[in-house]
């Protein structure tokens, strides 16, 4: 008996619609390439016999009798493996795996290339992290270059966080007539809770610990290979790639090295081979990212209170798909799809808790029912999104799906749509005389939630942090941090200012942080209008902003607005060199050809 399919949500409908009217051109444009680049079939056959032996001369002889026919399919594996990230560290071995079981299976899969991928938790704070936000369009590149020799019938990505997961998808749609699926390591083990991990960095910023404690702490909250637990872009990457279809239902929490998690890692392999033009199942990846799944993305982020990072990096895929999100869409959304977890900075809780209380299989299905997700859609798994209510298992050595729970194990962490921790998706659009910009309140204090103050203007959040230090930032105050958006300096993440500003808060001021440049997926407890555009390197009004203009933040009403007069004023100019060092001289390009915030903040397609 066909189970039954709730009705979406009204406003779910209205806002695909409209996504779909407004990408009516670039998308059929997009169709029709990727429809052409299928038409073609293999693209290998069509390669001259020397352009052939160069593209499997490394194979063993039955590989190469395999691929010099035209109907064994190849599959191409781009990684992001290094040694020195622990969430990617994992990664190591994964290829094996899959060449074992695509060869089982009756395929071939070659290591096509790998991508760099930065940590912004190295990085926070330093140079390095002025070229994260432009990492994102390198991997994307790099992944059109591995992608690049016409050898392959479909692909496997293997990433984890930040920048390189939206940076894979994104290079991946280039060759969107490709079936596609993503491969992740899964979280480390939990350490330290993230809320004494927090206390201990609060205690440091107001000279209560030292450098030893501080270091003891972080190391016991990141301990093992396996990606970092809190609720971050990383793991609001994989909770995305689950709910676009491109995971295994129930991979993206299953702790690296387990039987299981190798068993997954095997099955995506012959997932994958099973959808290629080859054999009768063919599902491009082109296809399969719509609006519906763009508009369920979205959704999922704002039910989970995810990274305010995604307001760039989804906005950049869908535009990668020929999809003209925008963040009017992440405003109309937010109004109707409900807080369902509680993961840190949201909470104390990390993902494992989550995974265990209930995780993704809960998650998707109470949306499901709540009719605030399209079950229609097409997924690695050959069946729409009702796929996703069960998890696997290993029996006997055999993965096989169960049925998921039906009620949350631990509702302090994961809730139905019916029994929520807030009403709205706790992101939030503001609008105003200085500009467009994005608030994540669901971290925030409702008390909190509207704050007038003078403006205190920086160059940087170091000049901040000095201020802090020298006992400078007294009464209650509006911190203006600009000159950090994509074309000042690469729209480093700025979290660096949560400890000074959230002492401050504690202390009973009223602090606000008001920055053309990005907060961490970890951004928490003191109110942000961050992503500002345009920006002050564009001529956008925060360049206008002078110490002791009142600034008035309201996340309740949508504003952001400066109670002055900028007319007549010469516009600032930013006062710290971010052209040179630590590599920033080899992105200069990027930084000339960068879009807006609003349009993704990548090189191409805005």
């Amino acid at each position: 008996m066909t189970a039954h399919i709730p009705t979406v949500h009204p406003v779910v409908a209205e806002v695909t619609r409209r996504l779909a009217d407004r990408s009516t051109e670039s998308r059929s444009a997009y169709l029709a390439k990727i429809a052409g680049a299928a038409g073609q079939g293999p693209a290998r056959t069509a390669l001259g016999c020397a352009n052939l032996a160069h593209g499997f001369a490394a194979c063993g002889v039955s590989d190469k009798l395999a691929l010099a026919g035209d109907v064994t399919p190849n599959l191409a594996i781009v990684s992001s493996y290094n040694d020195m990230l622990s969430a990617h560290q994992p990664l190591e071995t994964y290829p094996a795996t899959i060449k074992a079981a695509v060869a089982e299976a009756g395929g071939v899969a070659q290591f096509a290339g790998g991508v760099p991928a930065m940590c912004d938790g190295v990085t926070q704070g330093r140079a390095g992290m002025e070229l994260s936000l432009f990492s994102r369009d390198v991997i994307a590149m790099s992944t059109a270059v591995a992608l690049s020799h016409d050898m392959f019938d479909g692909a496997l990505m293997l990433g984890v966080c930040d920048k390189i997961v939206p940076g894979l998808l994104i290079g991946s749609l280039a060759f969107g007539h490709l079936p596609v699926a993503f491969v992740p390591a899964g979280p480390m083990p939990s350490g330290l809770p993230n809320k004494d991990k927090a206390r201990v960095r609060q205690r440091f910023a107001e000279g209560k610990a030292d450098r030893r404690e501080l270091l003891q702490a972080e190391s016991a909250a990141y301990h093992s290979p396996g990606t970092c637990t809190f609720y971050g872009t990383a793991n609001s990457n994989q909770m995305l790639m689950e709910v676009m279809g491109l995971h295994l239902p129930g991979a993206s929490f299953e702790q690296p090295g387990t039987p299981l998690r190798e068993a997954l890692t095997a099955e995506v392999g012959r997932r994958v081979l099973a959808r290629t033009a080859v054999g009768d199942g063919y599902t491009p990846l082109g296809e399969q990212i719509d609006e519906r799944a763009i508009v369920n993305a979205v959704v999922s982020l704002l039910a989970t209170g995810g990274s305010t990072n995604h307001t760039l990096h989804l906005v950049a895929i869908a535009r990668a798909a020929g999809i003209e999100l925008n963040w009017d869409d992440f405003a109309a959304l937010s109004e109707i799809v409900p807080l369902l977890t509680r993961m840190y900075p949201n909470g104390a809780a990390d993902v494992n808790a989550f995974h265990e209380a209930g995780g993704m299989a809960f998650l998707i299905g109470t949306l499901l029912d709540a009719g605030l997700l399209h079950e229609d859609v097409r997924t690695v798994m050959g069946a729409g999104l009702g796929a996703y209510r069960q998890v696997p298992e290993l029996r006997d050595g055999v993965l096989t799906w169960v049925d998921g729970p039906k009620e949350s194990g631990d509702t302090s962490v994961l809730r139905s749509a019916d029994d929520p921790f807030a009403s709205d998706g706790g992101l939030r659009m503001l609008d105003g005389n200085l500009g467009r910009a994005v608030i994540k309140v669901s971290a925030v204090d409702p008390s909190r939630h509207v704050v007038e103050a003078p403006a205190r203007v920086f160059a940087d959040q170091a000049e901040l942090q000095t201020a802090f230090s020298a006992g400078e930032l007294t009464g209650d105050f509006v911190a203006v941090v600009r000159f950090q958006g994509p074309r000042a300096n690469g729209m480093p993440e700025l979290h660096k200012l949560t400890p000074p500003l959230a002492v401050l808060q504690d202390r009973g001021q009223k602090v606000a942080l008001v920055t053309d440049g990005r907060m961490s997926g970890a951004s928490g407890k003191v109110p942000a209008a961050i992503h500002v555009s345009p920006e002050a390197e564009a001529g956008g009004p925060l360049a206008y902003v002078r110490d002791g203009d009142i600034v008035r933040l309201d996340a309740r009403t949508g504003t952001l607005e400066v109670l002055a007069d900028l007319s007549g004023r010469e516009p600032a100019r930013p006062s710290v060199d971010s052209s040179t060092g630590t590599g920033r001289e080899l992105f200069t390009a990027l930084r000339a050809a960068v879009g807006p915030a609003e349009a993704g903040a990548g090189v191409f397609g805005h």
